[in-house]
This record gives structure tokens, C-alpha cells and sequence, in this order.
């Protein structure tokens, strides 16, 4: 798929499953899974039920993420935040009340439809320390050097040109900033065509990169202290429903699947230091 072909999927993908949520519905695959009785191995089970009751139920259901970036993120009091692929909100919302009042947090999103749900569910929270942009993850809309932590849940893996995103991501963080992100990651090679059914499965729409690979682009970006921590590894019983529906016989294809996707949380860091003077790094 071309580059423009892959974007019009992701978008329409989106921009439906806000839909299917404003309409009373869930996301395809997101964290809809969150409704008793779905068990999908990817969705299910991220957020507990803390975070879940402070905020609107359209939030969670309108998420497709694989991963609890806010949580795993370790956010601040104070903190400026950007969510790239922010969808109904869910992520900006959990990050706005742990930065507190004197923090902001960004939610970049280009498909109309989930900023519309995400603006909404922002007005029923009734939270103010939250601005919705609309833009693509390749070309962030915002200055150099101005937020604290970016993170993410399952979004950069969507992208076609993952090395631009990390360069955009390096550019608007402070020195000294970090990211902690959310994403599917390959562990050693699989063949292409089964790749293709499993990544369907995984993301609706996906290319994941393999770790190596990862760490190689964070590193030419110019982040460094970089880490891949696996957070859930995928079995090829989890998949075998899917793969049957799309003609695959799952055990012969299983020495090149079997625990190689994952969710995983990335950390890396810009170097330098956006602290102001000796006495707020101590």
C-alpha cells in the first residue's frame, strides 16, 4: 500500500469506530473489549477500574490502544504532555488529571470524527487543562521544544513513515524530555505474508516494526537511554479464530508466530536537561 492509501485505511478505520461509539456501539478492536463478555487478548483489561470511572464510558470504548501509556509513564504535577493518535480521548484525560491543573496535555488526532467524540468527552469531564489538535503524527503542530513527555498506544506502528514521527516527536520535546509510548513490536523474522494476516489481526491496520529496528530508528532520531519492555506477548491460540476466517491454518504457520508479536512499552529520551538550575534537579 502506498503511503496515502495506508493513511485513507487508518482514517476511515477511525473515523468509523467513532461512529459505531457515538451511535451507542464500541471500536472494532479497541478497548470496547473492556465490555463483559469480549476476551480479545490485545484490548482487554489495560486501564482499571480507577481510571475507568473518571472518565466517560464513550472514552474507553472509543480506544484502540494496546498498551496503559499513562500509567507506565510515571507523569508529573506540572507536566506539559502530547498524545500522538490521541482518538476519543481516553489517554489525554487519564494524563490531564494525573499532571494536575498547572499541566497540559495535547491530543493530536486527524480524523474528524474521533476529535469531535474526544472534545466531547473532554466537556463531560469537565476537564480544562486539555487542548484537541487536529494534524497528523508526521508534521506535529507545535514549536520546538515545547512539551515534557509524549506518549502513545498503538499508534506509531499505523504510520507509514515511522522514522519521520520520531523525528517530529524528537524535535517538540524539551531537552531532556522523554518518550513513553505504546506499541505492537516484532520479535525476529516472519515471513511477509503471514505477517500481513497477523498484523490484520493485531491492528485492523498495522506495520510494526521488529525491536531491532525500533531501537536503530529511535537512535537515528537522536533519542538515547532507549527500552523495549515487552507489556503482553501474543500466542497463535490468540489469533486462531482470526486466522481460520481468513483461510490460514494456524498450526502450520505457528514456528513463525508463535510469541514473535507483542505489545510493548517504549521509553526513550531526548538528550539534555529541561531543568532551570541546580536546585530543581536535585
Amino acid at each position: 500500500m502506498s503511503i496515502d492509501n495506508i493513511k485513507d485505511a487508518v482514517k476511515g478505520k477511525y473515523g468509523q469506530a467513532a461512529l459505531r461509539v457515538t451511535t451507542g456501539g464500541s471500536s472494532c478492536c479497541g478497548a470496547g473489549s473492556a465490555v463483559e463478555g469480549c476476551s480479545d487478548p490485545i484490548t482487554s483489561n489495560l486501564y482499571d477500574s480507577s481510571e475507568t470511572n473518571q472518565i466517560p464510558q464513550e472514552a474507553l470504548l472509543a480506544s484502540l490502544g494496546c498498551g496503559n501509556p499513562t500509567a507506565l509513564a510515571k507523569l508529573s504535577p506540572g507536566e506539559t504532555v502530547l498524545d500522538l493518535g490521541s482518538g476519543g480521548g481516553i489517554d489525554v484525560l487519564l494524563s490531564a488529571k494525573r499532571v494536575g491543573p498547572t499541566g497540559k496535555v495535547y491530543g493530536l488526532d486527524m480524523t474528524g470524527e474521533m476529535l469531535a467524540l474526544a472534545r466531547e468527552n473532554q466537556r463531560k469531564s469537565d476537564i480544562e487543562n486539555v487542548e484537541f489538535l487536529k494534524g497528523e503524527i508526521e508534521n506535529i503542530p507545535l514549536r520546538d521544544n515545547a512539551v515534557d513527555v509524549i506518549i502513545s498506544n498503538c499508534v506509531i506502528n499505523l504510520s507509514a513513515d515511522k522514522d519521520r514521527v520520531l523525528r517530529e516527536a524528537f524535535r517538540v520535546l524539551k531537552p531532556g524530555g522523554r518518550l513513553a509510548v505504546s506499541d505492537v513490536v516484532v520479535r525476529g523474522g516472519v515471513p511477509a505474508e503471514i505477517r500481513r494476516n497477523v498484523e490484520l489481526w493485531i491492528g485492523c491496520v498495522a506495520g510494526a516494526l521488529e525491536e531491532s529496528e525500533y531501537r536503530l530508528k529511535l537512535a537515528a532520531a537522536g533519542f538515547e537511554a532507549i527500552e523495549v519492555e515487552p507489556t503482553r506477548v501474543y500466542k497463535l491460540e490468540d489469533a486462531r479464530q482470526f486466522l481460520a476466517g481468513e483461510g490460514i491454518d494456524a498450526d502450520a504457520i505457528a514456528p513463525s508466530v508463535d510469541g514473535k508479536f507483542m505489545s510493548a512499552f517504549v521509553r526513550a529520551k531526548k538528550p539534555g536537561s529541561s531543568c532551570c538550575g541546580p536546585s530543581c534537579c536535585a
